[in-house]
């Protein structure tokens, strides 16, 4: 039985998609009374190879899925449809967390999925199409909204081959949408240009009111960014030891802050052998103890609020690593580890953090690299294509959306499923 298909069908039926099942389904039953139930529209039709419908997302509740033997449903579900995907097309499985399951066959048939998934996302990335899955905790079902929004829409275009965890967290009050962070406050470091301006940019539009934060060097581009959204600005070294306490400061004049965006970072690229000791301190210092010096403070001083989120920049890099940037990729991994770890204790205080790990993405940086070598970066993907910086801003806004109350913890790739640290 599909665990979740009640909460699915309620969700789509928000939306004003068309929505269809396949008549031979095990949950066939189920999926009509879902739709009894929430005034949703359903209708079935013959899944088979050749068919006319054409799918623009396909979403499998996977969670009834108890053994090995079960999986076979994702066979006999997605084998006719392959073909029947949309260019640009969106498919999603729902699970349950494997650690969370109640035998070890269960276990195994959870984390199957992710695999599954993430071939799936490699085979249809030729069409544009992404594939991912999304594990839901037991009770975290009504958390689970803004995440299936999220993976259907257009936002979450350079998100391929992802696993999203969703907790159970504090009861849903489900935003406006179109503005779902009216009211909000928001922190962006390194925000006058590049994906830094992309996240500014993107969290006012969904309601926001940015505090964009760089050095003072980039003061007329943070101005020009600021004022063009309504933003308020601050000029800091963020590496500085009174760094901490003014971004305090600042954020309580403002009624305290509901969204940091930990994004300001540096690179200082140079194999192990060259590198001189200052380059190692200063990367180390500002991509990683930087943000724990200003979270420390923010905790301290009440200056985030209750239900707020913390979202870090790391990297591709810090996952795979990377050859003349051990400094670097050391910083973003120690995002990751910091991220992952702080989920439980902020918990407890209703704050979520989750981190994006970008991959090659279009920024002026990259257009300073030689022709060549920046196609080959496009192309070592799935989706055979670089990224945007808007690509990275949606990922952060989709955390940062008060419905993703359920979602923390998480490190989401935004890399068109690149092949390295794959």
């Amino acid at each position: 039985n599909g665990e979740l298909i009640s909460d699915l069908v309620r969700n789509l039926g928000e939306s004003d998609a068309n929505i269809y099942f396949p008549s031979a389904a095990t949950t066939a039953n189920e999926i009509v009374k879902a739709g009894s139930e929430h005034n949703v529209k359903v209708t079935q039709v013959e899944c088979q190879k050749g068919m006319k419908e054409k799918f623009n997302a396909v979403i499998f509740d996977a969670s009834g899925i108890e053994n090995g033997e079960g999986l076979s449903q994702l066979y006999t579900f997605f084998n006719p449809i392959m073909r029947s995907l949309t260019p640009n097309a969106r498919v999603i499985v729902i699970g349950r967390p494997h650690m969370k399951a109640k035998n070890g066959e269960k276990a195994a048939a959870m984390r199957a999925l992710e695999g599954f998934t993430r071939s799936v996302a490699k085979e249809v990335g030729k069409k544009s199409a992404t594939s991912q899955v999304a594990y839901i905790e037991e009770g975290a079902e009504k958390q689970m909204d803004s995440t299936v929004r999220f993976l259907l829409s257009a936002k979450s275009a350079y998100v391929a081959g992802q696993v999203i965890h969703v907790r159970k967290g504090e009861e849903v009050k489900y935003p406006d949408w179109h503005k779902p962070l009216a009211g909000k406050v928001a922190l962006v470091t390194g925000a006058s240009r590049g994906i830094g301006e992309s996240i500014a940019r993107t969290l006012s539009r969904d309601g926001a009111t940015v505090l964009g934060l760089d050095i003072p060097p980039a003061e007329a581009d943070l101005n020009k960014v600021m004022a063009e959204i309504g933003g308020e600005l601050l000029l800091a070294d963020i590496s500085s030891p009174e760094a901490p306490a003014q971004i305090a400061a600042k954020l309580k004049e403002m009624g305290g802050a509901d969204i940091i965006v930990h994004n300001a970072g540096i690179t200082r690229d140079k194999t192990l052998a060259n590198m001189p000791a200052h380059w190692w301190d200063m990367t180390i210092a500002i991509n990683l103890s930087a943000e724990e010096h200003i979270n420390n403070e923010l905790f301290k001083t009440d200056a985030i609020n209750t239900g707020g989120s913390i979202i870090c920049v790391s990297s591709m890099n810090g996952i795979a690593g990377q050859m003349g940037q051990t400094n670097y990729a050391a910083s973003k991994a120690g995002v990751i580890g910091y991220v992952q770890y702080m989920a439980d204790e902020l918990a407890e205080k209703n704050i979520t953090i989750n981190a994006v790990a970008p991959g090659f993405i279009e920024t002026a940086m990259t257009d300073a690299i030689p022709m060549m070598t920046r196609e080959v970066g496009r192309r070592l993907n799935s989706l055979s294509q670089g990224g945007k910086p808007v690509d990275v801003a949606e990922t952060i806004a989709f955390f940062a959306n008060p419905a993703s109350s359920g979602v923390t913890g998480n490190v989401v790739r935004v890399c068109g499923q690149s092949l390295v640290g794959a």
